[in-house]
């Protein structure tokens, strides 16, 4: 049995249940998001420059560099958002503004791929 670390409530119970009862997919659907699924989004709407396109949503992952303001630094109980300051609902308010600005575009789409990675950990 798995230690389930957020609040259980009626509405995602179910979806801890399935998930959960393996105890191996979380990481494995978390490390898809973060590695294979920005190089599917790359590939697939930035097809002329997919590699380097890639590249930069996969340097977004450097966000995670504010974990190492936090005590522990790890901990897989904690929900990332809006706990650490790259993470919280200001900073992700900002990466949706630079949606709008074509130079920043991409690096907005890898921050907030990002972002939703995160917060579907949240539910684990």
């Amino acid at each position: 049995m798995q230690l389930i670390c957020s609040p259980l409530t009626p509405e995602i119970a179910v979806l801890k249940l399935y998930w959960v009862s393996s105890g191996r997919m979380q990481p494995f659907i978390h490390y898809f998001l973060h590695f294979v699924f920005p190089g599917l989004v790359a590939y697939t709407c930035y097809r002329k420059n997919w590699r380097n396109v890639y590249l930069i949503l996969v340097l977004t992952m450097l966000v995670d560099l504010d974990h190492l303001l936090a005590r522990p630094v790890f901990d897989p109980c904690r929900c990332s958002i809006n706990f650490h300051p790259l993470h919280s609902y200001q900073a992700i308010g900002v990466y949706f503004i630079l949606l709008i600005f074509p130079k920043t575009r991409i690096i907005a789409l890898g921050l907030l791929l990002h972002m939703a990675t995160d917060a579907l950990d949240c539910l684990f």
